[in-house]
């Protein structure tokens, strides 16, 4: 089970990294997506992995007893990764919340490598 959740969760830090790429260049370069060529297969993509990395973390903290990750959590984070699928192609997207959220996402994927590497 863990080898699955460090490899989902390792997948999506890589989106989120790709979520900053996309929303950066947007800015930059005012790059208009296309939303059936672009947008909606990427998100979709991410939605398939997220599903799965929320079902085997629900499970997981099912199992094991740890005082600092909670399903809120795993909720929240997945929620978070679900908006930024899509918002990564919106310039107009507020830069502050973006970068915020981009940057909880990032911060709880690296807590529960640590924990399963750790």
């Amino acid at each position: 089970m863990s080898d699955e959740i460090i490899h989902l969760t390792e997948k999506l830090l890589q989106y989120n990294r790709l979520f900053m790429k996309y929303y950066q260049e947007g800015r930059e370069t005012e790059l208009q997506y296309d939303f059936h060529e672009v947008i909606k297969p990427f998100a979709d993509e991410v939605q398939v992995i997220n599903g799965s990395w929320k079902r085997a973390m629900r499970e997981w903290l099912s199992e094991t007893n740890l005082k600092h990750l909670h399903l809120k959590q795993i909720d929240a984070t997945s929620e978070h990764i679900e908006q930024l699928s899509i918002q990564a192609f919106f310039p107009r997207t507020s830069k502050k919340i973006f970068l915020n959220t981009n940057r909880t996402i990032e911060f709880f994927l690296l807590e529960i490598l640590n924990e399963l590497k750790g």
